[in-house]
């Protein structure tokens, strides 16, 4: 019986490690710069923004625990009812930087978790490579 204990959680966690995977270091992405601009406030992220883009392709598939080691926790987040995630990290100053924080529908960069909590989707704001 302890044999088979054993077999189900070896098994159970080969699969929750193998959705997802690790980022690697990007060193051209100031990562502590963009945790210290929470709401885009201070409109570092904008700056920052490009070189991340860059690695977009390498961040499908990232766990969130991963992005949330990255950019920090994001400044909203969405649940939706299939499970899935949604991160909001705001890019510029807006109406959202006053101490209530409201929802605002300036340049954000929108990251999609599934269910299994890996990245599926990344929306980066129209101008950030212009």
């Amino acid at each position: 019986m302890a044999s088979r204990f054993t077999f189900l959680a070896l098994l159970t966690s080969l699969a929750l490690t193998g959705c997802g995977h690790a980022l690697p270091d990007y060193p051209d992405f100031n990562a502590a710069a963009w945790r210290k601009d929470p709401y885009g406030c201070a409109n570092k992220r904008q700056t920052l923004l490009p070189a991340l883009e860059k690695h977009r392709d390498e961040l499908f598939g990232a766990r969130i625990g991963e992005i949330d080691a990255l950019l920090g926790h994001p400044d909203e987040e969405e649940l939706s009812e299939q499970s899935e995630k949604v991160y909001i990290y705001y890019i510029t100053q807006g109406p959202q930087c006053v101490a209530t924080h409201p929802r605002a529908n300036g340049p954000r960069l929108i990251l999609r978790f599934g269910a299994t909590g890996a990245l599926t989707e990344s929306l980066f704001p129209v101008s950030s490579t212009r």
